[in-house]
Formats: C-alpha cells, structure tokens, sequence
C-alpha cells in the first residue's frame, strides 16, 4: 500500500520557503534547483538498493500481468525495463522522447504543486530518485523512485495518456488561482494513481497506486467490496480519498480518450460548484452515479 500525502494549497515564494514549511521530507533537497530538479546519481545506489528494485520489479511485473490493463502492459514493453537494477532516468528520456516528447526529471522527494504543475506542462514527469528501506517494502508513506517509475513512467509511452497528463499540468496555474488545488489533486488521485478501465468486459488496473502496490491492485479488480463507479469528471473532482487504508470507491474508464477529452472542460464552473458544497465521502453513493459490478 502507498500513503501519497497530499500537497499543500497554498505555496510559498520560493523552494527555499516551501521547505521551510515541511516538517520532514525523506529526500535530500541541498542539491536540487529552483525547479526541485537535480541529477540522478546511478553511482550512489547501493547493491542492496539494486537488489530490492529487482525483488519489488518481479513481484509487481507478476501482478500486472494478471490485472494491469493492456497500455501500461505495452508501456512496460516500450521502455525496456530492466529487472535488475533501479532505471536509468536518462536512458528512459530518450526513449520517452521518441515516443511522446515526454522526459524524466529526477527529484529529491515530494516537490510543491507549482513546481509539479509546470514540469507536467512541459511533458516532464518528476520521478524520486531514492528507493524505501527494507522494512517498508509494502508500505510506504511517500512515493520513491519504484512507485514513480514503474507505476506511473509507462504509460507515458501512449500517447493519449502522455497528452491527458500535460493538459493536467497546464490546469494546474488556474486551480491554485482559485484555491482549487485539491480539486483538482482529486483527479489526479483517482485516475492517475488508482484508475480502473474496462477492456473487453474486463475491469483493469492502469493507476500507480495500485500497480506500485502488492496488494492493492488484485483488490481494485476483483474484490466485492470496494464500489466502482463509471467515470464522470465532476464526481471524480468532487469526491474525497483515502491515503491510509485501500480506496472505498475506484472510477472506471471506458477508454483513456474520455480522460483527455475532459480537459476541454472549462473547470472554473466546476470549481466554484464543488467548492461551494462539502465534498462528497469517498463511499458514498449518489443519484445519478453508474455503479458497475464485477463479475461473480
């Protein structure tokens, strides 16, 4: 399981003052730039660092090839990944740029939402460069460099996703114009870290969350006990999500041209709509939602 913390609302001047806010960050942030970017040191990981990469790849590749869906398994294909040793960010950059302009910047941790906003905008995805301990192998309070990597670097080989990804970032000025952030930050949850699609009757795993976890991916497919509602951006946006326990409801893709369509939204409506109601629990049931079932 992975606790991605949430981001704050309201940031700082400077990185220098953003950090100053934070009451712990894993990561070390002395070398980074203004942009919380910073160089990938291959040299400093550890044989032990290599040996857990390995051991998480081959656990999680096993998973996804029962329950990911066929684009991340693609992805996966598409980069070449190696088992053995945690990625080079370069390399994968240059294979990423020939398929969708997109890059890898490495960065120290968790980064502030300007910063993540405006990387996404340019087609960088922000990957953690260091990797959890021994005893945090299946649970881990901020998302490193194996979360980062193999659950989310994928997908941005297809180019649908890798364009609703950057639209994302470009929405990501207005919503902290309009204290909207952690609207928006909903999106992001539930269909960039925990989304489901169906494929041929078949409901499929694509969100880091679940396929960088051990457990939770098996149980966003095929358990009876969490709700699967079909996607619907204004009650994605509107919903609130759990970070310490599986989610109680996952939102289900039809096909991931729905998700970048949504971006021609206009979401300032949408904003001053949901920011002028509570939010909705995350195991609630609404009129109007489409609840769809797994098979027996």
């Amino acid at each position: 399981m992975l606790d991605l913390q949430s981001r704050p609302s309201v940031q700082p001047a400077s990185a220098k003052d953003w950090l100053a806010t934070q009451e712990k960050l894993r990561g070390d942030y002395s070398t980074c730039a203004a942009d919380f970017s910073m160089a990938q040191d291959m040299g400093a990981y550890t044989a032990a660092e290599h040996d857990l990469w390995r051991r998480l790849f081959h656990r999680q590749s096993e998973v996804a090839q029962r329950y990911a869906a066929s684009a991340f398994l693609a992805g996966m294909k598409n980069l070449d990944m190696s088992a053995d040793r945690i990625p080079n960010f370069e390399a994968a950059s240059k294979r990423l740029r020939e398929l969708t302009g997109w890059e890898i910047v490495a960065v120290p941790g968790l980064i502030p939402d300007d910063a993540f906003f405006r990387h996404l905008a340019n087609r960088r995805f922000p990957v953690t460069v260091w990797i959890r301990e021994e005893h945090e192998i299946d649970y881990l309070v901020e998302p490193d460099v194996f979360h980062d990597f193999f659950g989310h670097v994928p997908l941005l080989t297809q180019p649908i996703f890798a364009d609703y990804l950057q639209e994302y970032g470009r929405k990501g000025e207005e919503a902290m114009a309009m204290g909207a952030t952690k609207i928006l930050a909903r999106l992001f949850w539930y269909m960039a870290e925990f989304g489901l699609i169906r494929e041929n009757g078949n409901i499929k795993a694509y969100g880091a969350g679940m396929l960088s976890s051990a457990t939770e991916t098996a149980y966003s497919v095929t358990s009876a006990k969490p709700q699967r509602l079909r996607f619907d951006l204004q009650r994605v946006m509107s919903t609130d999500f759990r970070i310490d326990a599986f989610q109680e409801t996952y939102f289900v893709l039809e096909n991931y041209d729905e998700l970048f369509a949504a971006m021609s939204r206009d979401f300032a409506p949408l904003y001053r709509q949901i920011l002028a109601v509570p939010a909705i629990p995350a195991r609630a049931i609404r009129a109007g939602d489409t609840i769809i079932n797994i098979a027996a």
